[in-house]
């Protein structure tokens, strides 16, 4: 199956990015190389980007797709680790730094990655097939409370306990084995009248598992200081988010990392020694138009901040 994934807010993230031609560039989540296209396009041969992914259907994919790119570079690696691959290729800092988050069409859409509640397949979810831990040893392992936890904190699903509930239950006859199956035990654990109202009812319990699969939020927390401190001064980092819990995250380091002073505000001077990074360019985040959101249903959850660092 192709690598097909179309790219969200391409023209927006790139437009922020102010591309400079000899500038150097990193997208963190290369995936179909959507937006690492639109920016090579940009590039003179000085310029040069570097595209990291985790997977490595996507690795491929966007080599096949950026071959008329001598100055693109692809890693298979994961974006918290960012610092030590720009260390490798003698880099210091960047001009700019985009992540696209979350799962992607291809990966939704290849029933044998797990990540659909539409197809039955393994549990799998992992974007790093290298990774240990898959979406069958959580659903299996995790106590009861830990999966309480992870559906209300990570699926924001109101019905979190009733669902964990029912999981346990089901795995003590025969472990949890396929996606089919799971979906079946979460919609016995959600009222019929809640089913008939709202979307998929395994919806908010499939991403759950899948962000906890893939440490996304912990990631993301970790990382994300780390890559305004790689920009260059005037250098910007766009992030696309997907649902609240991200979203919230990005826009509370970004602005910490502009007005980071913990001082009482009754103090007349700062004595916190803590300085501004930079400053936060989307006071409210940009949203796809609707001619984006009409062609791609996906993009409908899509939140687009920029930072940029101070000059």
């Amino acid at each position: 199956m192709n690598f097909s994934h179309q790219s969200v807010l391409l023209t927006e993230t790139v437009d922020a990015l102010c591309v400079k031609p000899e500038g150097t560039y990193v997208d963190g989540t290369l995936g179909g190389g959507g937006h690492a296209e639109a920016v090579l396009s940009k590039l003179n041969d000085q310029g040069r980007l570097i595209g990291i992914d985790q997977d490595e259907a996507a690795i491929a994919a966007a080599g096949e797709r950026l071959k008329a790119f001598p100055n693109a570079i692809l890693i298979r690696s994961n974006y918290c680790y960012i610092r030590d691959e720009l260390e490798r290729l003698g880099i210091e800092s960047v001009d700019g730094i985009v992540l696209d988050l979350g799962v992607s069409s291809y990966q939704l859409d290849t029933p044998e990655r797990g990540f659909s509640y539409q197809s039955d397949a393994p549990l799998d979810m992992r974007m790093d097939t290298r990774s240990s831990v898959t979406a069958k040893e959580i659903v299996n392992g995790y106590s009861r409370q830990e999966l309480f936890r992870m559906i209300r904190d990570y699926g924001e699903d109101p019905f979190a306990e009733n669902i964990a509930k029912h999981i346990v239950n089901a795995r003590e006859q025969k472990p949890i084995e396929t996606t089919g199956e799971l979906v079946e035990i979460i919609k016995a654990a959600v009222p019929m009248k809640v089913r008939k109202k709202g979307g998929h009812p395994a919806k908010q319990t499939f991403q759950a598992i899948r962000i906890e699969c893939n440490r996304e939020l912990e990631v993301l927390k970790e990382s994300l200081d780390g890559m305004i401190d790689l920009l260059k001064p005037g250098g910007r980092i766009c992030v696309i988010t997907f649902h609240s819990l991200e979203d919230r995250i990005v826009k509370t380091i970004f602005k910490n990392s502009e007005q980071p002073c913990t001082c009482p505000p009754d103090f007349p001077v700062c004595v916190c020694g803590k300085r501004s990074k930079g400053k936060v360019i989307t006071r409210k985040p940009v949203i796809p138009a609707e001619a984006e959101m009409a062609a791609n249903p996906r993009s409908k959850s899509a939140k687009l901040r920029v930072f940029e660092k101070g000059r």
